[in-house]
């Protein structure tokens, strides 16, 4: 089907190469609430691999690639304005994870993308930058919000680079980041 072809194609920008998605319509038994057509997603997450049903097959980190490649997809065909992302990028890194952020920010140039992240790549990537904290008061945890910018955006991406201490070349690193994803 179209819909399978092109989720193959935003699978293999996710790293997934060779990997292919097939949804299949089959024939109900009987009449259902929903229709008279039964559908499967299937998946080969490698070339030479024979699809199989999504959930047998695919690990934690596909999962979130075939979310991400299934939103985008199906994004482009509907009309929803807002579309919310929780760590969607949970088992991938690298090239992949910037890949990831690329994906989101086009996502975001006609409609508002939210998405928890812990992976830098994909934050760097963001018009705008929140941080979600935790702190014990009084007994109680409470979060707070609070939107970072300029030197507060490079040290936290640098935060997320390195850890808690910032060094010279984490935050150059950070600064290099920001200014290649915008």
């Amino acid at each position: 089907t179209g819909l399978g072809r092109a989720i193959t194609q935003a699978m293999h920008g996710l790293g997934m190469s060779g990997g292919r998605f097939e949804v299949r319509l089959q024939d109900a038994a009987q009449p259902m609430q929903s229709g008279l057509d039964e559908v499967a997603f299937l998946v080969a997450g490698h070339a030479g691999t024979t699809p199989r049903p999504v959930a047998k097959v695919a690990s934690g980190g596909e999962l979130s690639r075939l979310a991400l490649a299934i939103a985008v997809t199906t994004s482009r065909l509907g009309t929803a304005q807002t579309l919310i992302f929780d760590e969607v990028d949970a088992g991938v890194g690298g090239s992949v994870a910037e890949t990831v952020g690329r994906l989101m920010r086009q996502l975001g140039v006609d409609r508002q993308v939210l998405a928890v992240t812990h992976l830098p790549q994909v934050a760097a990537c963001a018009d705008h930058h929140l941080v979600v904290s935790k702190q014990l008061q009084g007994g109680a945890t409470l979060s707070s919000v609070t939107t970072v910018q300029g030197e507060s955006r490079v040290a936290e991406i640098a935060r997320m680079l390195g850890g808690e201490r910032l060094q010279e070349t984490t935050v150059a690193h950070a600064k290099d980041m920001l200014r290649y994803s915008a």
